[in-house]
């Protein structure tokens, strides 16, 4: 099940994140700045009934050409594009979560390798593309993520 790595990891009665139970959103994005043990930007996209997830440790890239180091992480719920809040101390991901953009995409493009999405959003609006890095096993959820126009 797809939501299943990210309850695994969470204390629904201690932590304030959502469960998950919202289905059907197919076309919005958030971002979210997330002061856990080390700053980082979380990027998620409403995609097969879940948001498909990356940590940006150095942020979204806002200029063409720019290329971030993209984590992919657990799917969550869809209940997280509204998602803001303090993770608890001694929960996976304690710390301040706060929305930094939020908005629609559209897909141009999506492979195993290759997501390419045209971004609407308060801060962001452009075409980007998240490409998995080739390589050895452990690189399988390193991606790249790149303002291309």
């Amino acid at each position: 099940m797809a939501l299943d790595e990210y309850k695994k990891k969470r204390n629904f009665i201690i932590t304030p994140e959502p469960e998950g139970s919202v289905q059907g959103i197919e076309d919005e994005f958030v971002i979210q700045e997330h002061h856990a043990s080390h700053l980082h930007f979380d990027f998620r996209l409403s995609l097969d009934g879940v948001l498909k997830s990356w940590a940006i440790p150095k942020g979204v890239p806002l200029e063409k050409g720019v290329k971030r180091l993209a984590v992919e992480t657990e799917d969550h719920p869809i209940e997280y594009l509204n998602f803001e809040g303090v993770i608890p101390e001694g929960q996976y991901g304690s710390g301040e979560v706060k929305i930094w953009d939020r908005g629609k995409f559209h897909l141009v493009e999506r492979t195993p390798d290759r997501i390419v999405i045209d971004i609407e959003g308060t801060k962001l609006r452009g075409r980007y593309a998240l490409i998995r890095f080739k390589g050895k096993e452990k690189d399988v959820k390193n991606w790249l993520l790149i303002k291309t126009k």
